[in-house]
């Protein structure tokens, strides 16, 4: 599948584009452009932006460098140009949520879409941004917008395979040899440790003894036990009641217990 394109207009520190290219790397977009960067390109003689990448050397490898932006955007079909700040332009402005639903439909036409992030220090400059076709705009504190350019590229990047994404919202990750536990299972542990707690004394009042059995099986039920930890609840009650202790031994002194005891004895 085609993936936007990430543009990096007029970067000023290594460091920054290498990060890029570890955000992109992360959210499996590999095309990187590099119009007219400060401190020159490649970074091969201090290296510092193979040392952010953390091992996406490849995009660093094949990032392509231009003189202007307009050559950087020309072979593509729609641009969306990143800002944090209102342009009072008469254009759309997407979040990055949208922008990234409106990339995959553009794709899905044939169409090559590319993002574009500004400098570190000023972002995108108003002649910059008119010649992209929309902005994107992450919503954040209205008082303390200011990202990171890699940030940037993280958060526009991630919208994109985020809406293509279909892991499930929640899950509970398994061994292959561990199962949810079936509910006739649950049940029946259930009825076991009712049963042993019968004797006991635990319910002391027939009144409420049903609320108590409801919250015993809510406890159980929202636990959403595997087959292994019911075992070991079953082992736990097998322990408890094959190991009966004298209750009195087991007693805990009183604090006037404790004093009586602390006393000198006197001839």
């Amino acid at each position: 599948m085609t993936k936007p394109v990430v543009i990096l207009v007029r970067p000023q520190m290594h460091e920054n584009v290498g990060a890029t290219a570890r955000a992109m790397m992360n959210c499996c977009l590999t095309e990187l452009r590099i119009v007219a960067p400060r401190d020159g390109w490649p970074d091969k003689a201090t290296n510092r932006a193979y040392a952010t990448a953390s091992n996406a050397d490849e995009i660093l490898d094949h990032a392509q460098i231009f003189d202007t932006l307009a050559d950087a955007i020309a072979d593509l079909h729609f641009t969306f140009a990143t800002t944090s700040r209102p342009r009072f332009q008469a254009r759309e402005t997407y979040t990055p949520t949208a922008a990234a639903l409106a990339t995959h439909e553009k794709i899905a036409r044939g169409q090559r879409v590319g993002l574009l992030f500004g400098a570190e220090r000023t972002g995108l400059e108003n002649t910059e941004i008119m010649l992209a076709n929309a902005n994107i705009n992450i919503p954040l504190n209205p008082e303390y917008a200011s990202l990171n350019l890699a940030q940037a590229v993280l958060l526009v990047a991630w919208e994109f395979l985020r809406t293509a994404d279909h892991t499930p919202p929640v899950q509970m990750p398994l061994a292959t040899n561990i199962f949810p536990a079936m509910q006739k299972d649950v049940d029946f542990f259930l009825q076991r440790l009712v049963g042993e707690l019968e004797p006991t004394g635990f319910f002391t009042s027939q009144d409420q003894k049903p609320n108590m059995l409801q919250n015993l099986a809510a406890l159980f039920k929202r636990a959403n036990l595997t087959d292994q930890e019911l075992r070991t609840l079953h082992g736990i009650i097998t322990a408890l009641i094959s190991s009966p202790h004298d209750n009195a031994s087991l007693a805990v002194p009183s604090r006037c217990d404790a004093a009586r005891n602390d006393r000198p004895e006197h001839p």
